[in-house]
Formats: structure tokens, C-alpha cells, sequence
């Protein structure tokens, strides 16, 4: 999955966020809702999130050097981990503590056909973030299902984007339905209710981030799919016989660690096993172009996994 695609979606959900947390706020200063603040602070923390995913990809492309051999691709792990954690944070404390704070301050709603206006068009920005963001990421979804692209995603930005505004989008039902329900009721403390509940989703999807963004920072292993890809690749069944063992490893999104051990057949010259090896590497990286780091280990196959 190309970087570019990411920005694109990254730029177009900050356009809209910052947009809409400028309308939020002017709602929240005619209405006194709840929510409308709630979901104004929401919009101020993503549009800080998405240019924190802005900076870890032009981060992330530094080239590699003496102190970081790998280079630095983990940093755009490292900015979508802090992305989750001011999601938690800014959004979904405050919008707890703010729902908290109205259930026992009932102050009236004013001028809610403001509060209805500002989330309507809310809804039609973030529906178009939402439908780039879905855009973008289809190449690297593939036949899989949403939650298989956000598991198993390697490239954290499209996935953080996707999350963040379906989160966004469900938080302006929300809202609007505690709006709606306070203004037909005439009882706020259904804004109040619609706040905890936005509070309640962010933490959520914060959660689900933090714990996807925490396994790539850990590191992980190629897909199965490229593992298998790898093995078969690796073994031409005349100078290598088998894969004894076979290692991989994430560096970022489009860097792959490969390490393995492989069995060589008996009797070969040195630069027989040298040329062997090499043109290992060239078939695995014509089956996985992210393999860019490889380190193989030629060895005699003594029918162990050592």
C-alpha cells in the first residue's frame, strides 16, 4: 500500500475535521450543547491526529543511517500509537467528563436549530472523508473483509484514518440524536446522555488502535500469504533443498526483514553456495518486493530445525 494513498486520505480528513470543528465550536456557542462541545473537541483532536500521521510518514521516509541501519519506518507506528493515545485522552475523557458535568448542571438547549445545522453538514464532510479514506484503502483490503484490512494492515494510516471517521460519523449520530431527543423532550440531560456516549465510543476505537498500533511497534511478521510466498521462492529443489528455518520481520510498512537458514545439497563449492544464494535472494524478492533486508544462512540439512 503506497504512502500516497494514505496522504490522501490523511489530507482530506483534515480538511474536513478542521472545517467541521470550527462549525462545532460556533454551534456549542449559540446552543450550550453537550455534545456539540464534546464533538468539537473530537474534531480539534483528530485534525491534531491527522497531522501527527503526516509528520511519522515524512519521518518514516528518512533514509537509513549508522545509528538506525534499518532506517526509520517504526516512526509511523510510533505517531498512529500517539494518535490513539490523544484520541483516549482528548476526546474520549473529556467528552466522559463533560457528559458527567451536564447530567448534574441541566442547563436548557438555546437556538437548537443551530446544533442541527452544523451536524448535517458535519455528516456530509465526514461521509466525504469517509468515503476517500475507503477509496484509498480498497487496493490493500483486496477479497478480505474491513476488519481483516484493519488487522492484518501493515501501512497504520489508512487503517487509523478508517477507524477514526467511522468513529467521527457515529459520534455526529450520536450527537444528533441527543440533540434531537433533548429538543422533543425538553430535558437536556439527553444531550448529556448522547455526550457519554460519544465518550464512551472514542474510547473505544482508541482502545482498538492502541492495540494494533502496540503489535506493529512490537514488530511483526510478514502475512502468511508472503511467509509461504518467501519459503517456496527460497528453495529451487537442486542447490537449495529446504528451508530449515525462516524468520521475518516488519521494519515498517514497506520494508520486510527475511533471515533464514537453508539447506544446500552436499558437495558444492564455495562459490557454488554463494551463487545459489544469490539467486535466492533474487527470487524472493521478485515475489516479495518488500523484502529488501535478507540475511541466508547456508547449511547442510541434517533433517533437524535446528
Amino acid at each position: 500500500m503506497s504512502a500516497s494513498g494514505g496522504s490522501k486520505a490523511i489530507i482530506a480528513a483534515l480538511g474536513a475535521n478542521v472545517a467541521i470543528a470550527a462549525a462545532k465550536f460556533v454551534a456549542f456557542f449559540f446552543t450550550g450543547s453537550s455534545a456539540m462541545l464534546a464533538e468539537g473537541v473530537h474534531s480539534v483532536a483528530d485534525s491534531g491526529n491527522q497531522v501527527l500521521l503526516l509528520v511519522g510518514q515524512k519521518r518514516g521516509a528518512r533514509a537509513a543511517d549508522e545509528r538506525h541501519p534499518f532506517g526509520y519506518g517504526r516512526d509511523r507506528y510510533f505517531y498512529s500509537f500517539v494518535v490513539a493515545l490523544v484520541l483516549f485522552s482528548v476526546g474520549g475523557l473529556f467528552s466522559l467528563y463533560e457528559g458527567n458535568h451536564k447530567l448534574h448542571e441541566h442547563e436548557p438547549l438555546e437556538s437548537p436549530a443551530w446544533a442541527f445545522g452544523v451536524l448535517t453538514f458535519a455528516i456530509i464532510a465526514e461521509s466525504f472523508s469517509f468515503r476517500t479514506a475507503i477509496r484509498e484503502s480498497r487496493p490493500g483490503k483486496g477479497t478480505g473483509s474491513w476488519y481483516q484490512f484493519v488487522r492484518r494492515s501493515k501501512s497504520p494510516e489508512l487503517p487509523v484514518v478508517l477507524l477514526e471517521d467511522l468513529a467521527a460519523l457515529m459520534g455526529l449520530v450520536l450527537a444528533l440524536v441527543g440533540v434531537t431527543l433533548a429538543v422533543v423532550t425538553e430535558d437536556p440531560i439527553w444531550d448529556a446522555v448522547g455526550t457519554l456516549a460519544i465518550g464512551v465510543l472514542l474510547l473505544t476505537v482508541a482502545v482498538v488502535l492502541a492495540i494494533e498500533m502496540k503489535g506493529l511497534l512490537i514488530g511483526e511478521s510478514a502475512s502468511a500469504e508472503a511467509v509461504d510466498a518467501i519459503r517456496a521462492a527460497l528453495v529451487d529443489g537442486q542447490s537449495i533443498t529446504r528451508v530449515i528455518h525462516l524468520k521475518t520481520l516488519h521494519l515498517g510498512p514497506d520494508e520486510l526483514l527475511v533471515a533464514a537458514k537453508v539447506a544446500v545439497a552436499p558437495g558444492l563449492t564455495l562459490p557454488a553456495v554463494a551463487r545459489a544464494i544469490d539467486e535466492a535472494e533474487v527470487r524472493v524478492r521478485a515475489v516479495e518486493p518488500l523484502a529488501r533486508a535478507m540475511y541466508l544462512e547456508p547449511d547442510l540439512d541434517r533433517g533437524g530445525t535446528p
